[in-house]
Parts: structure tokens; C-alpha cells; sequence
């Protein structure tokens, strides 16, 4: 991932420091299973224990000058561990295992690690979406279906349908969480052969990990199944700046994204103003969505492996934290931040002419006895009046001798916006759940 669009976090998640040690982990994890299992001596683990190196970039350098020699990442950590710890009990690292056992399992502890990071930012931007909704709960908006005003809502009414959806994919998120909190610890091609059942579930269970069967790797599926929540949470930013991006339009005006003192919105017209970071995470979800295709790609390996997952993901796993993780900090960032323009929302929604009344009207007409069609041709023929010669679309009716109805009764604003608090019933236990969690 270009250094543009990385985290602190994901990055020390996924640094080859971070790698090795929990490699290490996971080996020294075994030593312990085997000796809990009474298959090594307590006194043999005290010793290695006592000569661990420190894994730093030193560390990393030294297995990437061994890698290459061996030409094998794994191989050559091994080698350079137990050259570093210098004693014969070191024989024991790695013994019995395959490299997946080590690379698969510490894979999963650094998604573990990656999604813990997602799912704590995902509650705090819904937090923050929720807080939104709240304040323009009752801030009443011109509703717009394919791109046409259709009837009112409110603004909060729209952004409190953000914070339900981000609640699923919250959901999704911790339910990867637990199915990716696996490793295996069977050998070569999953059997057992030469490590006790017991002792892949002692060192799992040190690792906060629980065993899956498996053949020489864990199944690609469960992490086909984290990259899709990490997709989904970037559509749905997406979805959302999207819609941020329309209302900013000149011809609406009625959300700006910050706007900082001296930035520059135009290298050539010093009077524009983009929703850049609202485009930006539009942009990064289509990657990201891209990646999901290639981790779809990698659950079919041939018999108990092959190695075509492998450098798929040493890709795709880290610039997809990223990018998801940057896409949630920058949307809360604009949620927090947003400028909502009241006036001009109702400045947008007095511009319909009250055409947003149009189904109030047929429904009126149909109580009065009319059949639905007979009352839409006269709706419709009323509209398209109040359209085209700009009028107000309730002085046409009112001209007009085929709508015998109480239009004082009809035309009520209040009235079209008087359950939009049931929208929002559920925020009360949202907020409850996300701040106890």
C-alpha cells in the first residue's frame, strides 16, 4: 500500500516485525504444548525461553539475507531463530510442523489483530453518524427518487439509514472476527502425523485461537469471508459519500465537506469548492472491491495446497486494512465535520412548487369516490401545469373544479413527516450496545 493511504495501526499490524514475532510466538507456543503434552522437558523450554532474541529489523534483516539462500521465507526463519537462540533445546522450534502451521496460524492473529482495529473504528463512526441524525432529526429535505424530487423527508431521517446499515456491516465484521480466530497445528497435510491434537490445542488456545480442521493450510473461505465484511463496510462508505458528493453539487448546495483555511479546491478556478475526500473514498472502495474477486480466487488450491493463494495475499490482506481502515477514519472525519445548510434544504424543497403533495392529493380524490386512475390523469394533468409554468402547483388545484377536496387538510406538511420518528425507535439500544461493547 502506497505510504498515502496507510494507517499507524495497520501498519505495525502488518510490518515484517510484527510478522516474525508473532511467528515466533507461535513457535514457542508448540514448545510449551509439547512440554504441557509431556513430550519435551519444562527444563528445554526454560532455555530456549532464556535465549529468545529480540525481534526487531536487525532480526528481519538477518532472515531476509537467509531467504536468499533458501529461497523459502519460512525455512529461513527458522534457520536464523534457532541460530540466534544458539543452543541444542533449540531444536525444538519448529519441530513437527509444516510452514503453514506457522504462517497460516500467525496469519490469523494479525487479522484477528487488523479486524479488532476495524471494528473499533466502525463503532465510533457509527457513533458519530448517529449523533448527525440526531440533530437534523426534524430539518425537513426534499426526498429524491432517480435523481427527481419526489416527497420530503428529513436529513437525519436519511443519515439515520447510514447508521443502521454500518450497524450490519458491524455485524459482518464480528462475525469474520470469530471465524478467522483459527489456526492449525496439524502438519503437513493436516493429520497429525507428528503433533498431538493436545498440543495444537494448548498452543491455540495460548494464542487465543481455536483449532479448525484443515489440510496443510486453513481454508481460503474463512478468508474470503473477512475480506467481503471489509468490502461491504467500503461500499457502504462509499454509498454514503456518494451521497454527499450529489448534495454537494451546485445545483443543490445543501452538505459541504470542510473546507480548511487556505486549501484550494481548483489549481484554475479559485472559486471551487470539491467533496475531494468524499471522491477519494468512492475511488478506494472500487479497489477494494476488486480484492474480494482475487480472495474468492484463492479458495480453490490444488489437493491439501499449493502456494497460488500466497502471494495473492500478501497483498491483498494488508492494502485492504488499509484502505478500509483510512476509508472509516476519513468518513467520520466528514461526519463529524459536515456543513448542513438548513436554509438551502428548504430553499430546495419550497422550489418543487408543492408537487410533493401529488400523492396526497390522489389519495384524497380516491377517498372522495374517484377511481385511481381517473384521480392520477388529474393529478398528473395538474402537475405538468404547475411544471411548466412555474406555478404553484396548490393555487392549480385550487382553480381546479374536478378536486373537491379539503386541500387546507391535504396540504400538510407536517402531516407527511409526522412517523419520521419512528425511523429512529431503534437508536436508543444502537448507542446502548456500541458504547457497552
Amino acid at each position: 500500500m502506497i505510504e498515502r493511504y496507510q494507517t499507524n495501526e495497520m501498519r505495525q499490524i502488518f510490518s515484517d516485525v510484527r510478522r516474525m514475532q508473532i511467528w515466533t510466538d507461535v513457535e514457542l507456543a508448540v514448545v510449551e504444548g509439547f512440554v504441557h503434552n509431556g513430550d519435551a522437558p519444562a527444563a528445554d523450554l526454560d532455555v530456549i525461553r532464556a535465549n529468545l532474541p529480540l525481534i526487531d529489523q536487525g532480526f528481519v534483516d538477518d532472515v531476509l539475507a537467509r531467504e536468499r539462500v533458501t529461497n523459502h521465507d519460512l525455512a529461513a526463519f527458522v534457520d536464523t531463530l534457532q541460530s540466534r537462540i544458539a543452543v541444542k533445546e533449540s531444536s525444538w522450534i519448529h519441530f513437527g510442523l509444516t510452514s503453514s502451521d506457522v504462517v497460516d496460524t500467525a496469519f490469523s492473529i494479525q487479522i484477528r489483530e487488523a479486524l479488532e482495529v476495524i471494528v473499533r473504528e466502525l463503532r465510533k463512526t457509527i457513533l458519530a453518524t448517529i449523533a448527525l441524525a440526531e440533530r437534523h432529526k426534524n430539518t425537513p429535505e426534499i426526498g429524491r427518487t432517480h435523481g427527481m424530487h419526489a416527497e420530503p423527508t428529513t436529513f437525519g431521517g436519511k443519515v439515520v439509514l447510514w447508521a443502521y446499515q454500518l450497524d450490519r456491516d458491524l455485524g459482518r465484521a464480528e462475525k469474520a472476527l470469530a471465524q478467522a480466530s483459527v489456526g492449525k497445528l496439524s502438519g503437513a497435510v493436516g493429520t497429525y502425523s507428528n503433533v498431538d491434537p493436545a498440543v495444537e490445542h494448548f498452543a491455540l488456545s495460548r494464542l487465543g485461537l481455536r483449532p479448525v480442521p484443515a489440510t496443510q493450510v486453513v481454508a481460503r473461505d474463512i478468508h474470503a469471508e473477512v475480506m467481503y465484511s471489509l468490502a461491504s463496510i467500503s461500499t457502504s462508505l462509499e454509498s454514503f459519500a456518494t451521497e454527499i458528493r450529489h448534495l454537494q453539487r451546485s445545483e443543490v448546495g445543501e452538505v459541504f465537506e470542510p473546507f480548511a483555511q487556505g486549501q484550494k479546491g481548483s489549481s484554475a478556478m479559485p472559486h471551487k469548492r470539491n467533496p475531494i475526500v468524499a471522491e477519494r473514498i468512492v475511488g478506494l472502495a472500487r479497489i477494494l472491491r476488486g480484492f474480494l474477486s482475487a480472495a474468492l480466487e484463492d479458495v480453490a488450491l490444488w489437493h491439501e495446497r499449493d502456494i497460488s493463494h500466497s502471494s495473492v495475499e500478501r497483498v491483498i490482506f494488508p492494502d485492504a486494512f488499509h484502505l478500509c481502515h483510512y476509508g472509516l477514519l476519513k468518513f467520520r472525519w466528514l461526519v463529524e465535520n459536515l456543513e448542513v445548510k438548513v436554509e438551502k434544504m428548504r430553499e430546495n424543497l419550497d422550489a418543487s412548487l408543492g408537487l410533493y403533495f401529488s400523492q396526497s392529493v390522489l389519495l384524497a380524490l380516491v377517498e372522495a369516490g374517484l377511481s385511481r386512475d381517473e384521480a392520477y390523469r388529474i393529478v398528473q394533468r395538474d402537475a405538468r401545469a404547475a411544471y411548466e409554468s412555474k406555478r404553484s402547483f396548490i393555487e392549480i388545484l385550487k382553480e381546479d373544479p374536478s378536486v373537491r377536496v379539503d386541500l387546507e387538510e391535504v396540504l400538510d406538511e407536517s402531516r407527511l413527516l409526522r412517523n419520521v420518528p419512528k425511523i429512529f425507535e431503534g437508536l436508543g439500544e444502537l448507542k446502548a450496545r456500541l458504547r457497552d461493547a
